[in-house]
């Protein structure tokens, strides 16, 4: 089993910059990729960005591009979602998760970290 550890969010102003870390631990070698998804209130949940565990291919969703990278500490088994110009409408719960070998969506989940942009 894989548990994930998400950390780094907080209350910042527009325009800063924030990191968002998802430390895996257990069974990391079933790992295949690992997500970050946002949900702000009232709205659904979006996807953020991906990075594959042992590919370094990421994506980042349209609304973010520009802004936000994604990128993978192997010694550390970490996640890091880097958020740069931030506004507003990125305040949300941030969540990550993860795809696991032999898995057909999303089957772990962190327990999310609130991130508010005032303006």
């Amino acid at each position: 089993q894989v548990q994930l550890t998400e950390s780094g969010g907080g209350l910042v102003q527009a325009g800063d910059s924030l990191s968002l870390s998802c430390a895996a631990s257990g069974r990391t070698d079933s790992l295949l990729q690992i997500s970050w998804f946002r949900q702000a209130p009232g709205k659904d949940r979006e996807f953020v960005a991906r990075h594959n565990w042992s590919g370094g291919y990421r994506v980042a969703a349209d609304s973010v591009r520009t802004r936000f990278t994604i990128s993978k500490d192997d010694g550390k088994n970490v996640v890091v979602l880097h958020m740069s110009g931030l506004k507003p409408e990125d305040t949300a719960v941030y969540y990550c998760a993860a795809w696991v070998r032999g898995g057909q969506t999303y089957d772990v989940w962190g327990q999310g970290t609130q991130v508010t942009v005032s303006s």
